[in-house]
């Protein structure tokens, strides 16, 4: 197959980094600039579109020849781009993206990123003068009372001009020598069909609902008023956000140090301190810090023309398993809803009724807080349809390991927490329900489930929360112990995991471990799992950990620091790898038969995917019936999809 590498310069006035690729490409005066190319690996060309020159005719229909692969570093950039410039959509099956093929073998985001990683030479890797010149050339500027100019323009500086032109052709190259590494580590077919669908559905976008988003912003700023004002009247301080001032005026107040304004300080503050000035301040600093603002600005500032927002799930954006990531409005951690009148709430939000809000709620900020998932909102004469895969994790983690117990769980009546607790405190399960003094324990094996299924200790269960349910620290290694003897089948996967990474990296020869084969290609370490898609990990070696035991060490993103660094990992660790990419590749194949069966996907969180249609009795029973298929490749996964229909995006 013939190749056409590409990189576009693009210049529009809206911010793409607040706003997104779509509403950037929108908008009026969106222009491309400068197209550099390379034909089957031929020496970079450049055309300057800027500058009057035009596309060759042959060059312009090699964007819709079938037997060309149009190749890009983050194409979805270049795709949506050109079929603006074309004047329609190029067919999405004729491109790679070697962006998505770096995170699959594990390298890190960014042309400049992955040249580094891979240790490119210096004349292969991105020049670094090009956001310098991005931001002359390709943004709006202020103008001033000497220079009026909102623009530079190619004739304004001549010299910067061509340099830009030189990082657009360099850019080519890099990206031409990263993909001529990354082809001897193919990308299976599957994923490439994945990666269409991806931008089929970030295309199609979320509808957001302009007057909720209008009315909680104009009663966020009232609230946030009020509530400055109260501030500043009980503490006389002049900013009560400032972390220096608050902090100082606490410590004279309650005559104790207050070691920092974290919101988990802040929380335990007000439990411990009686009614009055600094429990009512830090309260009012638990309303003002409510991420609800933060959500309703994004949303306002990526809406298109027509309404909806797109653009929303970045494809392997957490390329350690393979899911998706939330850009832009962050979707995968939009705070859960709990208020059983969401309809009233949302009427009085878009008729910004203050007083009514605060009658009804009492805390507006937490109300506003819950009605973000609300602000998206189905087609005219359409639904929402939801339907998430019911403990999918749990269900992976019991099929690898063959924790028959579990399995039986699946196979019957599904109460994994019930059973969990039964497991571990040998109560009959029917003893543990509402009513029941034995109920208090579905509360431990609920915590239990959510924290230990991946060698964690105490110290998970503290992070789930464990405390905060109620649990004293003396309960929580009882709780551990009791949670390992009855999954013994699990222990033993962390253990069986661990030892076929550190055999497949010492020995060289293939190993298999939790229904995956774990082998050496390359300079990676490689996990296959049973869908046929590798995990990778990148330049695998052996050294102790900090716990003076051999372990697997490679390169990847440090959380800390998000730069490229030598990582450690552990049997548990790499089994929540293998559970949620197993997981991911559940929801991905589910995807592909919700899309064929006609259901128009406008996103998907975790595990649950949202999709319009027209209102139909069996149409949420269909579309749980597609979550709940077989897997081809996970003969005895046992997999259910649950849902609800609305009119409105929730939390069920």
């Amino acid at each position: 197959m013939k190749t056409l590498n590409i990189d576009i310069e693009t210049y529009s006035d809206v911010d793409i980094k607040s706003c997104g690729l779509y509403k950037y490409v929108q908008y009026h005066n969106f222009e491309i600039l400068l197209f550099a190319y390379s034909i089957n690996g031929a020496p970079v060309e450049i055309i300057d579109l800027a500058q009057g020159e035009k596309l060759p005719e042959p060059l312009l229909n090699s964007l819709f020849d079938e037997t060309v692969e149009k190749r890009a570093y983050n194409a979805p950039f270049e795709w949506y781009c050109l079929s603006k410039f074309a004047g329609k959509y190029l067919p999405l099956n004729q491109w790679a993206c070697t962006m998505h093929h770096g995170l699959y073998c594990g390298y890190p985001a960014g042309l400049a990123a992955i040249g580094k990683a891979m240790g490119l030479p210096q004349d292969k890797q991105k020049m670094g003068i090009g956001l310098s010149l991005i931001r002359k050339f390709c943004i709006p500027r202020k103008p001033t009372k000497t220079d009026p100019r909102t623009r530079i323009l190619p004739h304004h500086e001549p010299e910067k001009w061509n340099l830009f032109k030189e990082y657009c052709m360099q850019d080519v190259r890099t990206e031409m020598e990263i993909k001529k590494i990354l082809e001897l580590f193919p990308i299976p077919q599957s994923e490439k069909e994945l990666w269409a669908l991806d931008q089929k559905i970030n295309l199609f976008g979320v509808r957001a609902d302009t007057e909720l988003i209008d009315g909680a912003l104009y009663c966020s700023n009232q609230i946030t008023n009020e509530l400055m004002s109260e501030a500043q009247h009980i503490s006389g301080l002049d900013n009560p956000k400032s972390v220096q001032q608050l902090t100082k005026w606490l410590e004279d107040e309650t005559g104790e140090e207050v070691e920092n304004l974290q919101k988990a300080t802040v929380s335990s503050m007000i439990k411990n301190l009686d009614d009055g000035k600094a429990k009512r301040m830090l309260e009012i600093r638990q309303e003002l810090s409510k991420t609800s603002v933060k959500k309703y600005t994004a949303m306002q500032n990526a809406i298109c023309a027509d309404g909806r927002i797109r653009g929303l799930l970045q494809f392997y954006g957490a390329n350690r398993t393979g899911r998706w990531a939330g850009r832009l409005v962050q979707v995968q951690n939009l705070p859960r809803n709990y208020i059983s009148t969401l309809e009233l709430a949302r009427e009085l939000v878009k008729k910004k009724d203050i007083e009514a809000l605060k009658l009804i709620y009492g805390n507006v900020p937490d109300t506003l807080s819950q009605l973000i998932r609300t602000a998206f909102i189905p087609s005219d004469n359409k639904k929402y349809y939801v339907s998430d895969f019911s403990a999918i994790e749990a269900r992976v983690i019991a099929y690898i390991a063959n924790e028959q117990w579990r399995l039986d769980v699946f196979r019957t009546h599904g109460k994994i927490y019930e059973a969990s607790a039964s497991a571990m405190f040998g109560v009959p399960i029917e003893k543990i329900k509402k009513g029941n003094h034995e109920y208090d324990l579905r509360q431990k094996g609920k915590i239990a489930e959510l924290a230990l299924g991946y060698q964690g200790g105490v110290g998970a269960l503290k992070a789930m929360g464990a405390l905060d349910m109620g649990l004293t620290e003396d309960e929580l290694p009882d709780i551990v112990a009791r949670w390992r003897a009855s999954n013994k089948r699990i222990v033993d996967l962390w253990f069986q995991i661990d030892n076929a990474s550190l055999n497949a990296v010492m020995t060289g020869i293939p190993q298999m471990a939790g229904r995956c084969i774990f082998a050496i290609d390359g300079h990676f370490l490689t996990i296959q799992l049973p869908s046929g898609r590798k995990l990778y990990y990148p330049h695998p070696h052996i050294k102790e950990n900090k716990f003076g035991r051999p372990a697997i060490h490679y390169y990847g993103i440090e959380q800390g620091t998000k730069s490229w660094g030598e990582l450690s990992t552990y049997g548990g660790k790499l089994t929540e790898n293998i559970v949620q990419a197993m997981a991911r590749d559940c929801l991905a194949y589910a995807l592909i038969n919700v899309n064929n069966a006609g259901y128009d996907i406008c996103m998907h969180v975790h595990d649950e995917i949202i999709a319009e249609y027209a209102e139909g009795d069996n149409v949420l029973d269909e579309m749980n019936k597609i979550l709940s298929l077989p897997i081809p490749w996970a003969d005895g996964l046992l997999l259910k999809g649950d849902g609800f229909s609305n009119g409105f995006y929730k939390k069920e």
